[in-house]
Protein backbone atom coordinates (compact mmCIF):
# COMPACT_ATOMS: atom_id res chain seq x y z
CA UNK A 1 0.00 0.00 0.00
CA UNK A 2 1.32 3.37 -0.89
CA UNK A 3 2.45 6.19 1.76
CA UNK A 4 -0.35 8.14 0.40
CA UNK A 5 -3.01 5.36 0.45
CA UNK A 6 -1.96 5.03 4.44
CA UNK A 7 -2.43 8.54 4.54
CA UNK A 8 -5.70 8.93 3.63
CA UNK A 9 -6.96 5.77 5.10
CA UNK A 10 -5.64 6.89 8.60
CA UNK A 11 -7.60 10.36 8.39
CA UNK A 12 -10.60 8.70 6.74
CA UNK A 13 -10.61 6.28 10.11
CA UNK A 14 -9.56 9.32 12.52
CA UNK A 15 -12.34 11.58 10.73
CA UNK A 16 -14.99 8.96 11.71
CA UNK A 17 -13.99 8.79 15.44
CA UNK A 18 -14.10 12.68 15.68
CA UNK A 19 -18.15 12.38 13.68
CA UNK A 20 -18.63 10.04 16.27
CA UNK A 21 -17.40 12.27 19.37
CA UNK A 22 -19.34 15.39 18.06
CA UNK A 23 -22.41 13.20 17.78
CA UNK A 24 -21.20 11.59 21.74
CA UNK A 25 -24.92 12.99 23.57
CA UNK A 26 -26.98 10.16 21.78
CA UNK A 27 -24.68 7.45 23.15
CA UNK A 28 -22.05 8.84 25.36
CA UNK A 29 -20.50 5.37 26.36
CA UNK A 30 -20.58 4.29 22.91
CA UNK A 31 -19.12 7.04 21.37
CA UNK A 32 -16.41 6.99 23.80
CA UNK A 33 -15.82 3.57 23.43
CA UNK A 34 -15.89 3.65 19.64
CA UNK A 35 -13.30 6.57 19.58
CA UNK A 36 -11.08 5.35 22.32
CA UNK A 37 -10.91 1.89 19.83
CA UNK A 38 -10.08 4.04 17.04
CA UNK A 39 -7.17 5.82 18.30
CA UNK A 40 -6.00 2.63 19.58
CA UNK A 41 -6.39 1.00 16.15
CA UNK A 42 -4.35 4.47 14.80
CA UNK A 43 -1.64 3.33 17.69
CA UNK A 44 -1.45 0.32 16.03
CA UNK A 45 -0.74 2.01 12.72
CA UNK A 46 1.68 4.13 14.27
CA UNK A 47 4.01 1.44 15.68
CA UNK A 48 3.99 -0.63 12.72
CA UNK A 49 4.91 2.53 10.63
CA UNK A 50 7.52 3.56 12.99
CA UNK A 51 9.01 0.22 13.74
CA UNK A 52 9.12 0.11 9.56
CA UNK A 53 10.62 3.76 9.70
CA UNK A 54 13.30 3.26 11.94
CA UNK A 55 14.54 -0.32 10.67
CA UNK A 56 13.72 0.72 7.19
CA UNK A 57 16.32 3.77 7.21
CA UNK A 58 12.52 6.09 6.80
CA UNK A 59 13.83 8.07 10.08
CA UNK A 60 17.55 9.81 10.10
CA UNK A 61 17.74 12.78 11.94
CA UNK A 62 19.10 14.08 15.23
CA UNK A 63 16.31 14.32 17.15
CA UNK A 64 18.21 16.45 19.99
CA UNK A 65 18.74 19.57 17.38
CA UNK A 66 16.10 21.03 15.08
CA UNK A 67 17.80 20.71 12.01
CA UNK A 68 18.51 17.22 12.50
CA UNK A 69 14.80 16.62 13.05
CA UNK A 70 13.80 18.87 9.96
CA UNK A 71 16.17 16.27 8.24
CA UNK A 72 14.51 13.52 9.85
CA UNK A 73 11.20 14.71 8.75
CA UNK A 74 12.07 15.56 4.96
CA UNK A 75 11.33 12.05 4.29
CA UNK A 76 7.84 10.89 3.47
CA UNK A 77 7.82 7.88 5.76
CA UNK A 78 8.91 10.16 8.45
CA UNK A 79 5.71 12.44 7.99
CA UNK A 80 3.22 10.03 7.97
CA UNK A 81 4.94 8.10 11.52
CA UNK A 82 4.07 11.69 12.79
CA UNK A 83 0.76 12.63 11.00
CA UNK A 84 -0.72 9.11 12.64
CA UNK A 85 1.40 10.48 16.05
CA UNK A 86 -0.78 13.42 15.79
CA UNK A 87 -3.97 11.34 14.76
CA UNK A 88 -4.05 8.59 17.73
CA UNK A 89 -3.19 11.15 20.32
CA UNK A 90 -5.59 14.26 19.51
CA UNK A 91 -8.18 11.61 19.05
CA UNK A 92 -7.50 10.02 22.52
CA UNK A 93 -7.78 13.51 24.23
CA UNK A 94 -10.78 14.26 22.66
CA UNK A 95 -12.78 11.08 23.34
CA UNK A 96 -11.49 11.71 27.15
CA UNK A 97 -12.56 15.65 26.66
CA UNK A 98 -16.28 13.81 25.70
CA UNK A 99 -16.05 11.45 28.54
CA UNK A 100 -14.72 14.09 31.25
CA UNK A 101 -17.90 16.38 30.07
CA UNK A 102 -20.43 13.80 30.47
CA UNK A 103 -19.00 13.39 34.14
CA UNK A 104 -18.87 16.72 35.12
CA UNK A 105 -22.62 17.34 33.17
CA UNK A 106 -21.33 19.54 31.00
CA UNK A 107 -23.38 20.60 27.97
CA UNK A 108 -22.09 19.11 24.57
CA UNK A 109 -22.21 22.46 22.67
CA UNK A 110 -19.65 24.08 24.99
CA UNK A 111 -17.44 20.37 23.98
CA UNK A 112 -17.92 20.72 20.43
CA UNK A 113 -15.25 24.11 19.65
CA UNK A 114 -13.36 22.23 21.80
CA UNK A 115 -12.87 19.08 20.11
CA UNK A 116 -12.51 21.04 16.81
CA UNK A 117 -9.92 22.85 18.25
CA UNK A 118 -7.72 19.31 19.87
CA UNK A 119 -8.22 17.85 15.91
CA UNK A 120 -6.31 20.90 14.55
CA UNK A 121 -4.49 21.98 17.06
CA UNK A 122 -4.36 19.58 20.00
CA UNK A 123 -2.86 21.28 22.71
CA UNK A 124 -4.32 24.59 22.13
CA UNK A 125 -7.92 22.47 22.35
CA UNK A 126 -6.82 20.78 25.31
CA UNK A 127 -6.30 24.31 27.17
CA UNK A 128 -9.66 25.43 25.83
CA UNK A 129 -11.45 22.55 26.78
CA UNK A 130 -9.79 23.21 30.76
CA UNK A 131 -10.95 26.67 30.55
CA UNK A 132 -14.87 25.66 29.29
CA UNK A 133 -14.62 23.12 32.34
CA UNK A 134 -13.43 25.43 34.78
CA UNK A 135 -15.88 28.47 33.67
CA UNK A 136 -18.71 26.23 33.17
CA UNK A 137 -18.31 24.35 36.75
CA UNK A 138 -21.46 23.90 38.67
Amino acid sequence: MSLETQFSLANAVALVGWIILALAPLRRPLAIAAARTIGVALAVAYSALLIRAVTGGGFEGDLTTLAGLTEGFSRPEAVLVGWVHYLAFDLWVGAWAVEDAGRRGLPHWAVLPCLFFILMAGPFGLLLYLAARTALRR
